[in-house]
């Protein structure tokens, strides 16, 4: 089975809409308020707005945690976050992935072999991005391995090209980095963003991956809302959080008739791939 097959079997749909659950200020962070009891019910809650909103599958992510280590080992947040991924996944009959900002690969793939996750998010799997967070470099090398070594080759790499938030410190032709990505680095998915949260990617460059690497999903993965929901026609799947939140004020809450709009509009119109 290849990838976009498998792809669509983890999700049991065709366009796959992932939810965003953005984790309040997690312990060790300087925004943490001291009761993660609170921190871990909103999340539940947010999960389940998105569960009754139609999304496929869930993703935890720790937000707030700004400013960010390029790379998150610090047990406090492992913890926090395996406890309350744990919680969500208990709840949840959905796929669940995981995202420890802001490039922490071998947290995310942990804390998803524990949970049973099923996928994490990883912002630079190959290449050289120059972020707020200094210069962040590929770690497919390490990641692949480490999957290996945990025995955890169900957890799938959906891998970002050229990450929101960061620039490349060598720019590269946009279909050679997405095979180099796909076919060297072992990305599972490729995810293509805007340059900030609330931009959706250019339909060019959407184009420029599913030709480059017509075996592997693409899924988008910034500022997706309803005004911009036929970017779908060119992606395999999306990533829904800035358009869940009213106001696009990623310290709302999730928004359940935004996400009942979303989802319905893709499924309604079905959108296919071209």
């Amino acid at each position: 089975m290849n990838p976009v097959e498998e792809f669509k079997k983890m999700f049991q749909v065709e366009k796959p809409i992932i939810g965003m659950v953005h984790l309040a200020s997690l312990p060790g962070s300087p925004g943490y308020v001291g009761n993660l009891d609170e921190v871990a019910s909103r999340a539940l809650e947010e999960a389940k707005t998105l569960w009754e909103g139609g999304v496929s599958a869930i993703l935890v992510e720790n937000l707030n945690d700004y400013p960010f280590f390029p790379e998150t080992t610090e047990p406090e947040t492992v913890a926090s976050m395996t406890r309350i991924a744990h919680e969500i996944r208990k709840a949840i009959p959905l796929p669940i992935g995981i995202q420890v900002l802001r490039n922490s690969w071998q947290s995310s793939i942990a804390i998803a072999s524990v949970i049973g996750g099923s996928f994490i998010r990883l912002n630079v799997l190959t290449d050289a991005l120059v972020t707020d967070q200094g210069l962040i470099q590929g770690v497919a090398h390490k990641a692949a391995r480490y999957r290996q070594f945990l025995g955890a080759q169900g957890v799938k790499f959906f891998a970002d090209i050229y990450s929101k938030h960061g620039a490349p410190l060598a720019a590269r032709p946009l279909g050679v980095v997405a095979r180099d990505m796909a076919y060297r680095g072992m990305a599972d998915a490729i995810i293509v963003s805007g340059e900030e949260t609330p931009d959706p990617p250019r339909k060019e460059d959407i184009e420029a991956v599913k030709k480059a690497v017509p075996d592997r999903p693409v899924i988008l993965g910034s500022g997706m809302t309803i005004s911009n929901v036929e970017l779908l026609r060119y992606a395999d799947g999306a990533i829904f959080g800035y358009g869940a939140k009213k106001d696009g004020d990623l310290r709302n809450p999730v928004d359940l008739e935004l996400t009942k709009q979303f989802v319905s509009t893709v499924r309604e119109s079905s959108y296919p791939t071209l």
